[in-house]
């Protein structure tokens, strides 16, 4: 990126002399203060700070990490419709705000596990964009090596991307009793769906988990739809930062990417005190249906999804903060689109061009190490074979 986005200009045309004003970085604002939403709280005295700081350097990172998830997404979209991604395939565009606030609160060294809307975490876990659309094509440089696909994605300290509703969440505490035994002051993030929300697995971990007293945020990505079935419809209770009844929670505005790292960093020192458990609802939105078999419009009107878009975006809400305030300028912020976008399109052609992984890996990454024993009369140097 150029140092400069300007130069000054001392142009001498027709004898009339013309002075372009210039702009360096030096002229953008470093550092402004923001207005936040307030949080609900559940059993707690005190809630997140009502303003948030924010420095030029953290704006624009959020910035290109949002719409890196944006661009991906709707790349994958597109290759889904032209049969090059089969299978699940559940998109994050619109909830971009939540994953980003998430690790802007916590440090990379914690741990962090969710469902099967998992690629925008993949890439914030340190993920590539590259790694992850190989992976959705089931290619050999995929992040999982092509074995798992759009629902199973991992990287240090993620574990998933998984299949099976609200199942994360017990693993997640499973996660954060090792954090606790290990003593080094770390905790799992346990993410999960409103659509999960009802599963009694979930009230079981909230019980172990405040018994034991164990370090982990339970999150509830509330983007309002289960599938196709609204809250309303869903939920008795639709307060889902107080269903931990005995754990403390806040509601928080999931589509502002500071109300959810403020929210995100109480909650993270909540854990590291030693209070135990703390759960927090994000208010959020997805722009496409459930997966992408769901054209989700036949349970909410294309305008919901316009009226969400243009009063709500994330990404939009982050622009105009930092305009509006010269913390950015219109060129730089194109300039970074431009970027992700040729990022997006590299990956894409890396992800159609890359070889399928060999039926020979099939019976590899099975077992940590060499099992000694025959599994149901197969073992991993068994060579396999193709009949089709």
């Amino acid at each position: 990126m150029l140092s400069m986005l300007l130069l000054m200009v001392d142009i001498n045309i027709s004898g009339a002399r013309v002075v372009v004003s210039a702009r360096t970085y030096a002229d953008f604002t470093p550092q402004a203060t923001f207005d936040i939403k307030k949080c609900d709280l559940h059993k707690l005295e005190e809630g997140p700070p009502l303003q948030a700081v924010l420095s030029r350097e953290e704006g624009l990172q959020y910035y290109r990490t949002m719409q890196t998830m944006r661009r991906m997404e709707l790349k994958a979209d597109q290759l889904y419709k032209q049969k090059i991604i089969r299978g699940f395939c559940h998109l994050y565009d619109g909830q971009e705000a939540c994953a980003v606030g998430i690790e802007a609160g916590i440090n990379l060294s914690d741990h962090l596990i969710t469902a099967y809307r998992a690629h925008g975490y993949t890439l914030t876990r340190g993920g590539t964009v590259r790694e992850i659309m190989a992976e959705l094509t089931g290619r050999r440089g995929g992040i999982a090596k092509g074995k798992g696909g759009s629902m199973h994605m991992y990287t240090k300290h993620f574990y998933g991307g998984n299949g099976i509703v609200g199942a994360q969440v017990p693993l997640g505490a499973g996660v954060a009793l090792a954090c606790k035994y290990l003593g080094k002051n770390e905790l799992c993030v346990c993410l999960y769906g409103d659509g999960a929300a009802n599963q009694g697995q979930i009230f079981e971990t909230y019980n172990m988990a405040s018994l034991w007293k164990l370090p982990c945020i339970f999150i509830c990505e509330n983007n309002k739809y289960g599938m196709g079935t609204s809250v309303e419809r869903a939920a008795a209770s639709t307060d889902y930062y107080k269903r931990g009844d005995f754990i403390p929670g806040l509601r928080v505005d999931g589509m502002d990417v500071l109300c959810v790292r403020e929210a995100t960093k109480l909650a993270a020192e909540h854990c590291r005190s030693g209070k135990g458990p703390i759960l927090m609802e994000l208010q959020t939105y997805r722009y496409h249906g459930h997966s992408m078999s769901d054209p989700g419009v036949s349970y909410r009107t294309r305008d919901e999804i316009q009226e969400v878009r243009s009063k709500s975006d994330p990404i939009s809400m982050l622009k105009d903060r930092m305009l509006s305030n010269n913390m950015a300028s219109v060129e730089e912020l194109k300039e970074i689109d431009v970027e992700v976008r040729k990022e997006i399109e590299d990956a894409a052609q890396f992800a159609t061009t890359d070889p399928e992984p060999p039926l020979d890996d099939l019976c590899n990454h099975i077992f940590y190490n060499d099992p000694p024993m025959e599994v149901r009369g197969t073992n991993p140097w068994t060579k396999l074979k193709s009949v089709s």
